[in-house]
């Protein structure tokens, strides 16, 4: 029985829209996997307790091992040939971090660490090099708790001493920004260009163009700000925003622009829309519990479901329509779809562990 169910709609977009525009060769440099057991006990609820993620990515999949991955490659991208750069599905831990290296190590794709920001600079590098990691990837929810979420920065989960560690390293940075005002955030924004100042070794990507998933968060982001570092990558990956997309490879170009799917999220079946200022997931209805327990879900009928497909082919073909509309070539799909990932994954590699 399979992983999931790929329907005719689906089928249709990827023979008629997708199957064609994608190169053979394609680098997911945005995945998690782990196992339910890696996860730690959740505390009860506490109502004073400032919540700092999002509910719905969380109700997609329970599990996602390596073994889902390459299931899920095999029934979106039939034919094509997916490699992915991963880390821990289940947050920071010793069981996961090691399981994303030997399981990456196995099938031949490449890993993360997923860090804490306590961590030292020498037990960062430690772990990266005994892992055969090529960076990090950290998220703001292990910014420290006094921390209120709305406050959070950059470097409260990525301290400055791991990135000058990283520098020394040339190692990747994946930086998933915090922060209400997301890519237009002017801390957000004033943080990016110190780390390419101060560390320009880091190979630093600005995940889901700093989750600039609606048009208002863009911002002059591109145009006042982040013109200033062009070596800057950024991947677009869980962006449905033909708006940012479009502003990412105008100003940006396409040699800075990196496929990813933030697995096991992009398996959702979504239709995303932008009202008021943020984004809605439309989903079928029943299929991922009760959808007030997020403002971001709102199912729709029986019969609109039948014309939802995967997130992942929603990403493409906002993707597909933004490099229409500015007219770039097969050879610019093939850097944003494969090259660009493997160029800074083999620069990484090379300057951590040599030729």
């Amino acid at each position: 029985m399979a992983l999931f169910e790929v329907t005719d709609y689906d089928k249709k977009i990827w023979e008629e829209e997708l199957k064609d525009f994608l190169p053979e060769k394609i680098l997911d440099v945005h995945c998690h996997i782990g196992k339910p057991e890696f996860n730690k006990p959740a505390p009860p609820p506490d109502p004073k307790k400032e919540k700092r993620t999002v509910t719905w990515p969380g109700l997609v999949a329970k599990t996602y091992g390596m073994e889902e991955l390459l299931e899920t490659y095999q029934l979106m991208f039939p034919g094509k040939d997916v490699k992915a750069l991963c880390f821990s599905n289940n947050g920071f831990g010793d069981a996961v971090n090691n399981y994303v290296s030997e399981e990456t190590k196995r099938v031949g794709f490449y890993s993360l660490y997923y860090s804490h920001p306590t961590q030292s600079a020498d037990e960062v590098e430690r772990k990266i090099r005994e892992g055969g990691f090529l960076g990090l990837k950290s998220y703001l929810d292990l910014a420290p708790a006094y921390i209120p979420r709305k406050e959070i920065r950059i470097f409260d989960f990525f301290p400055k001493y791991q990135l000058e560690r990283l520098n020394e390293m040339g190692a990747i940075c994946m930086c998933h920004i915090p922060r209400d005002g997301r890519l237009k955030d002017p801390v957000n924004l004033e943080q990016i260009l110190e780390i390419r100042r101060e560390f320009p070794n880091v190979r630093l990507i600005i995940a889901h163009i700093g989750r600039a998933y609606v048009k208002e968060d863009v911002g002059n982001a591109f145009t006042d700000y982040l013109n200033k570092e062009p070596e800057t990558m950024y991947d677009f990956c869980a962006n449905c925003c033909e708006f940012a997309i479009t502003e990412l490879l105008k100003n940006a170009g396409p040699k800075h622009a990196m496929f990813g799917l933030d697995m096991p999220i992009l398996r959702m079946r979504t239709h995303r829309i932008e009202e008021n200022g943020t984004y809605i997931n439309l989903v079928p209805p029943g299929l991922y519990g009760d959808p007030s327990q997020d403002p971001h879900l709102r199912e729709v009928s029986e019969e609109e479901a039948k014309k939802i497909t995967f997130f992942a082919y929603e990403e493409l073909l906002a993707l597909k329509r933004s490099c229409e509309k500015l007219g770039l070539t097969r050879a610019d799909v093939e850097d944003i779809m494969y090259n660009n990932a493997m160029n800074l994954i083999e620069g990484a590699r090379k300057s951590i562990y040599g030729a």
